[in-house]
């Protein structure tokens, strides 16, 4: 009989965002990403806000729950996440039992981003994509409706609380995939058999069996060789084991979407600018101070501008670098009409101050900005903005990361130690 765990509804959520951990929002990133009807993603966050959704019943590829509108109405909502199959459980566990840090996590109730990275990997995806998350519900619209967007919201603080919940949709409960976990690690290992030889007439005469299947994928990034400083000063030792270990990384990552099943050759990505190869590298690994310096220095930036620029790096990538470098735009009256809708379903009493694209609030140490369709939070560190946190689709959910940037803003190691001394950079 499949597991089945019934959890009771939870509180309004009014005034704090629907997921705080990574695992969180990549399942809000499915919903958002892959729905067609914005308007209904919005009704939808405002009922679960307000407390609309009743106990859900997660079960293996189901989400069940009855939402309750505004306007006295029930009606029951399903959300299918197609569930893995035994060879895809057993690619997990394999994967999952290679690593005690893996398995440290999931006994303590953590989705580690390593273990999702190495089964997907592997041609195991945890986590679900852009169109996954297939909607069900009484009132029959064909796409998320605002009940089963209501659900889903709930379910991101569901999973805050819970990630085995995400197993569980998948197909095996929290309590059977430790058992598995640990039926692995305790296997005796099995012993020889078969003859210590085979003549080679025989050998010679068996038929040739089809060629291997692709290697196995590798772990980790080899390791970079140590340098020794060159006599006469001409070659910085530092600098070129950062560009190798950048390159090991790069090789590392192609290697695993290469072996990934159902792998198909990508369009070639444009070139990327000087400024921006330079922060990818900066925010990819961590270089000396030397290194960081000469980086900045190299496209004719100071080190706090290097420093600001891997952050919004680590947290999304070339368009979290676009929002940061965009200058002052023309305000956008959509974008301020979202934001204060949202503003005002979360009970926010803060009125925000709008200034060439950019929202602040809270006494001027807050700060929201708008691009590539997505809220970004900023907060005011040493007299400068600084990103707070991924883009989020949910402006609430930014305004949350940018109050709590000890939690959710990355650090830049190796050269946000430059920040208060851009002179020297």
């Amino acid at each position: 009989m499949s597991e089945e765990r019934v959890l009771a509804p939870l509180p309004p959520a009014r005034g704090r965002g629907f997921a705080e951990t990574w695992w969180g929002r990549a399942w809000l990133s499915a919903l958002e990403d892959g729905a067609l009807d914005g308007e209904r993603l919005r009704q939808g966050r405002r009922h679960a806000r307000a407390g609309a959704v009743g106990a859900v019943s997660v079960r293996p590829g189901r989400l069940t729950s009855v939402v309750r509108t505004g306007r006295g109405e029930a009606r029951r909502a399903d959300v299918l996440l197609r569930r893995l199959d035994e060879a895809e459980w057993e690619r997990l566990l394999e994967t999952a039992a290679r690593e005690a840090g893996h398995l440290a996590a999931l006994l303590d109730a953590e989705l580690p981003p390593a273990l999702v990275a190495d089964a997907s990997a592997a041609g195991v995806d945890l986590l679900p994509g852009i169109g996954e998350l297939e909607p069900t519900c009484e009132c029959d619209e064909w796409d998320h409706c605002v009940h089963t967007a209501a659900l889903c919201y709930q379910t991101a603080r569901l999973l805050d609380e819970d990630p085995f919940l995400l197993l569980l949709l998948r197909g095996v409960g929290r309590e059977e995939l430790l058992a598995r976990l640990r039926r692995r690690s305790t296997r005796p290992a099995a012993a020889p058999t078969g003859p210590a030889g085979v003549p080679a007439a025989e050998a010679y005469a068996r038929e040739v069996s089809a060629l291997p299947g692709p290697p196995p994928a590798v772990d980790r990034p080899g390791p970079v060789p140590g340098l020794l400083p060159d006599d006469r000063g001409e070659l910085d030792a530092g600098a070129l084991e950062f560009l190798a270990a950048d390159a090991a990384r790069r090789a590392h990552r192609l290697l695993a979407l290469a072996l990934a099943p159902g792998h198909a050759p990508r369009a070639p990505e444009p070139e990327p600018g000087l400024w921006e190869d330079a922060v990818r590298l900066a925010a990819g690994g961590e270089p000396p101070a030397a290194v960081s310096r000469r980086l900045a220095a190299g496209c004719g930036r100071r080190g706090v501008e290097l420093a600001m620029a891997v952050r919004a790096w680590r947290a999304g990538g070339a368009p979290a670098l676009a929002v940061l470098e965009a200058p002052g735009a023309e305000p956008d009256p959509r974008a301020e009409e979202e934001l204060a809708r949202a503003l005002a379903e979360a009970g926010e009493r803060a009125a925000p101050r709008a200034g060439g694209g950019r929202w602040t609030v809270e006494g001027g140490e807050v700060q929201l900005r708008h691009g590539a369709g997505r809220w970004w939070p900023y907060r005011k560190e040493r007299g400068r903005w600084w990103p707070a946190g991924p883009g989020e689709k949910d402006p609430v959910t930014a305004l949350a990361a940018a109050r709590e940037l000890s939690r959710t803003a990355a650090e830049a190691p190796g050269v946000e130690a430059q920040a208060s001394d851009s002179k020297t950079a």
